[in-house]
């Protein structure tokens, strides 16, 4: 599986508090063991979106947005619910 960053990631990446970056840090941990066979995390709160748009949670508050796409997981923002869904009305 390749991953990849989108600079939308990168730039919501760089404004997390320290703390918010090490719960975002261990969902995508979560994320990668899932994809590679572990059983899925409760907490995950893997969820499908519209093709190829998927979410993770990273708390109650902040979720990761990334597309699944032929063995390709790009990592497209880090944001709150309305965050996300004005990120799906722009694509």
């Amino acid at each position: 599986m390749i991953f990849e960053r989108k600079p939308s990631f990168d730039r919501t990446w760089k404004g997390l508090t320290d703390i918010r970056r090490e719960k975002a840090r261990e969902a995508l941990s979560e994320l990668v063991h899932f994809l590679e066979g572990a059983p899925k995390p409760e907490g995950l709160g893997l969820k499908k979106l519209r093709n190829p748009f998927w979410e993770i949670r990273i708390d109650l508050k902040d979720r990761i947005l990334f597309t699944m796409e032929k063995g390709k997981i790009s990592f497209v923002l880090i944001g709150n619910h309305d965050e996300i869904r004005r990120a799906l009305k722009r694509s």
